[in-house]
């Protein structure tokens, strides 16, 4: 009969050997742009994402509250009926990070997303979609906020 002792050395053992082999899946972490979340303004963050120069469009739109009462959970949303999105983008203009959200969609499904964010201070929301072919369309909202929900 096994001991506990001598179980758990062979698991560690056969773990090893599917690691090695890559047997194991990956570890389940979101992909992070580094250079996205540091970007401070509307240009830096399409040269991160890359993507190029950014035009306003009445086919893309931004939901959200005119007044928002608390900064801490502002709803706030991004939608379009174009063919072709590939990334919906929410940026919130004066908080410390202007990318707020990141959404891959292809075109099996709706792009139309909804999300809570913080926000520190009155400011201008956008939603930015990414296509297909290189164009980056954005709409942009202004949200009065009373209370700020980043440290105010």
């Amino acid at each position: 009969m096994q001991t506990r002792r001598q179980m758990l050395a062979h698991s560690a053992t056969v773990a090893g050997l599917m690691a090695a082999a890559g047997l194991l899946p990956a570890s389940a972490m979101a992909a992070w742009n580094g250079g996205a979340f540091e970007a401070k303004n509307m240009a830096d963050l399409m040269k991160a994402l890359g993507g190029s120069a950014p035009a306003e469009s009445k086919d893309v739109t931004v939901t959200g509250p005119d007044i928002a009462e608390n900064g801490a959970v502002v709803p706030v949303g991004a939608s379009t009926s174009l063919p072709g999105v590939k990334r919906l983008l929410i940026l919130i203009e004066k908080n410390p990070s202007m990318l707020a959200a990141s959404f891959d969609v292809t075109d099996a499904v709706e792009a139309n997303v909804a999300t809570r964010v913080k926000m520190g201070q009155s400011s201008d929301v956008f939603a930015v979609a990414m296509m297909n072919d290189g164009k980056v369309l954005f709409a942009k909202k202004e949200v009065k906020v009373t209370l700020g929900g980043c440290g105010g």
